[in-house]
């Protein structure tokens, strides 16, 4: 069989379809500000394609860039800056930060109402205990290109593989609020390929080049692929190519999950600048 391709950009496009609409019903501009230190090639990459398409929806973006050996102090001092600047809606650190930097504590410097990438403590126990908040991208992005393609999570096995803060957790809470059956599998899980091959929807989310097989997938199963790794200048996911044969759906690397994270920024940009001049989002 071949496997459907779950396009990204198909999915994002609707999604920027969406924000236009609401904008146009706006009486102010949302206002994104990006932080970020030296000159990552991914990062610089990462933070030009956001702040682009912002712009290109209209927000008033800006990026700020400081030196690699900026003082964690300093950087906290301009999120304070920021907290308080009425004309800012979001605020985004580019990660990774420099070793020096203690990450967590720039996460949790960011005002809740104005973190767009969702990982402030307060809320990630908004995700958890079923509440309203800004929540991570990623983990939004795969959940709304399932939606997208007319995928019912509810009552479905979904198996996430991969535990990070940033991807794997959240996804699992967002799969759970969609009343899905939810394994979250990690390095440290008995017989992977077994635990695997159980999904209705499989979602690899490690950070290892192809590390899943056809073998590790259930006939007809859906698999959403959120690796990137960049090996000898190609971009390859964490699922084998050959994991088509099996699935009835795949998402591409490059081109699938990527997309799907820059538009739900560009979406939590909005909810924040709702949520913080109404308390209420769409």
């Amino acid at each position: 069989m071949a496997a459907q391709v779950l396009s990204g950009h198909e999915a994002a496009e609707a999604v920027y379809e969406e924000i236009r609409a609401r904008l146009r019903g706006l009486s102010f501009t949302p206002s994104l500000r990006v932080i970020r230190l030296g000159e990552d090639p991914a990062s610089v990459a990462y933070v030009r394609l956001k702040d682009k398409r912002a712009r290109a929806l209209g927000y008033r973006s800006q990026v700020e860039v400081y030196p690699e050996d900026l003082p964690e102090e300093a950087l906290l001092e301009r999120i304070a800056a920021l907290n308080a600047d009425e004309e800012v809606d979001g605020i985004l650190v580019q990660l990774p930060l420099p070793p020096h930097i203690r990450t967590q504590r720039v996460l949790e410097a960011i005002h809740p109402l104005k973190d767009v990438d969702g990982f402030h403590p307060l809320n990630v126990g908004r995700l958890w205990s079923g509440g309203k908040g800004l929540f991570p991208c990623t983990p939004l992005g795969v959940v709304r290109l399932l939606k997208h393609y007319g995928v019912d999570l509810r009552g479905k096995e979904v198996v996430v593989v991969g535990r990070s803060n940033i991807v794997g957790k959240p996804l699992a809470g967002l799969l759970l609020r969609e009343d899905a059956t939810v394994t979250l599998a990690h390095s440290k899980t008995q017989d992977l390929p077994e635990v695997t091959r159980r999904a209705q929807v499989l979602v690899v989310a490690v950070g290892r080049p192809h590390l899943v097989r056809k073998e590790w997938v259930r006939e007809g199963a859906i698999v959403v692929d959120v690796g990137v790794n960049r090996v000898e200048g190609r971009l390859l996911g964490d699922v084998h190519p050959e994991v088509a044969e099996v699935a009835s759906a795949l998402t591409p690397v490059p081109g699938g999950v990527g997309p799907m994270t820059v538009a739900m920024l560009m979406r939590n940009t909005l909810e924040a600048a709702l949520l913080r001049r109404h308390g209420a989002s769409g």
